[in-house]
């Protein structure tokens, strides 16, 4: 982990105050279903799948892209979608082993390209988002914990 320079922090989905990133999934996934569903909690359950995949599918603003494109590397599609390009792919079915193997690659080091990009416009976001906090909280007469303040 020292090696790309990353930081282990110990964070569970059971305890989302220590995750901010699992805190506002959670809301998205609860105004989904809030929206869908309606107020009858009791059938929350049944439409979970399709909330996920809604949610899975939208287009996030800090990362620039949608979660379902940062993981598999391409948008994802309808059925009636994959019906057509399952077509197209068929009648150009016909290439070598190494054209296909060249492609691969190629897609697996844009696939790399856009997570770092990812990464990247999640950083800038949350920065944006610090700046904002601290001119507010600069304007505001409360203190935190950890202010210092001079006698």
């Amino acid at each position: 982990m020292s090696k790309y320079r990353v930081t282990h922090r110990l964070s569970t989905a059971y305890h989302p105050q220590t995750s901010g990133q699992v805190e506002v999934t959670n809301r998205g996934l609860k105004r989904i279903l809030e929206r869908t569903v309606g107020e009858n909690r009791a059938s929350w359950s049944d439409k979970l799948d399709d909330a996920l995949w809604a949610f899975r599918t939208a287009y996030k603003t800090p990362i620039g892209c949608t979660p379902y494109k940062l993981v598999y590397g391409k948008s994802c599609h309808l059925p009636v979608e994959l019906e057509h390009k399952a077509y197209w792919a068929l009648k150009h079915a016909n290439f070598d082993l190494k054209t296909a193997g060249d492609h691969r690659k190629l897609q697996l080091n844009e696939l790399h390209e856009l997570r770092d990009q990812a990464y990247e416009n999640s950083l800038i976001y949350k920065e944006k988002n610090y700046r904002e906090f601290i001119t507010l909280r600069s304007k505001s007469a409360f203190l935190y914990v950890g202010d210092q303040v001079s006698l």
